[in-house]
């Protein structure tokens, strides 16, 4: 495997990011490809399979630290929850009770849930957001990693607003609506999701990190998102009902302060950055020095 500084997170399967993200030789997979752990549903609508469901999970270690880790694979069914990819993820939540390591990271890719399991995907989504619920209160972080192909989308987009602390690179989206379902239901004039543009406008890394929905905003590799990580656990704040209801009041005010932009760069304009159109195209470095002077992007208890 290359250097992690080199490994592209894009591009980089769900395994391939976990072996350069972990300390060397560190990660114990938990229910392997040997277990054949597949999904009983997908053969009846004659779709193929996966070893693992689309999802690794494990321990190991970041800089010495044990963790547990969740890598979504976006290369299969679009990283999507299925009955055995969502039980794989809770359980591993779960099991983070009993080990209490320094924390739990989640390597988001995935589209949402599958149609041809939605139930039982939905049904995990509410459990993982609630196992991160109680695995945060027993004061053990929950870091979401975002700069998949898939994105973070639907339930995905949900269990990441749970966590304590999100890192997310530029290729990285999170919403809780894809362009094509907000299409679907309400047309092309309310979103053109063959806007390529306007999709990062509106979900892309850049504009959730200047809006406060992402805490890191980092570069497009492993060894970014390494750094980003180990940064987030020292500051992930208490799951107390101060922060909820602080994190709260922020949500109202952006509301108020945003609800009739009808696109991205308006908001961009209200946060005063002086040429929003420029923000798209900015390199990596010069957007952090941008997002440095917005409070919002600032803000400490997201």
């Amino acid at each position: 495997m290359a250097a992690a500084d080199a490994v592209s997170w894009y591009e980089a399967s769900a395994r391939q990011r976990v072996a350069a993200f972990l300390d060397a030789d560190s990660f114990e997979e938990f229910v392997d490809p040997t277990e054949r752990a597949m999904s009983p549903h997908l053969p009846l609508f004659e779709l193929p399979r996966a070893f693992d469901d689309g999802i690794v999970v494990g321990r190991g270690r970041l800089d010495g630290r044990p963790v547990l880790v969740a890598a979504q694979e976006g290369r299969f069914m679009g990283g999507a929850f299925g009955e055995v990819h969502g039980a794989k993820l809770v359980g591993l939540l779960r099991a983070a009770l009993d080990g209490k390591p320094s924390a739990v990271l989640i390597l988001f890719d995935t589209g949402g849930v599958r149609l041809q399991e939605a139930n039982a995907g939905e049904t995990a989504i509410a459990e993982a957001m609630r196992a991160i619920a109680e695995v945060r209160a027993a004061g053990i972080p929950v870091i979401g990693l975002i700069g998949g192909r898939a994105g973070a989308y639907g339930g995905g987009g949900l269990i990441a607003g749970t966590c304590a602390r999100l890192a997310v690179s530029e290729g990285g989206r999170i919403s809780v609506s894809g362009p094509e379902v907000i299409e679907t239901n309400r047309g092309a004039e309310e979103f053109d999701s063959r806007d390529r543009a306007l999709v990062w406008r509106t979900m892309g890394g850049k504009h959730r990190r200047l809006t406060g929905g992402a805490d890191a905003y980092v570069a497009d590799t492993v060894a970014a998102f390494r750094e980003a990580a180990l940064d987030l656990i020292g500051r992930a704040p208490a799951f107390d009902r101060a922060t909820l209801e602080a994190e709260q009041a922020r949500l109202e005010a952006r509301i108020a302060r945003f609800g009739d932009c009808r696109d991205g760069a308006e908001i961009w304009a209200r946060l005063g950055i002086n040429d929003p159109d420029a923000v798209p195209a900015m390199t990596d470095a010069a957007f952090l020095e941008t997002a440095a002077g917005v409070p919002e992007a600032s803000h400490d208890a997201r």
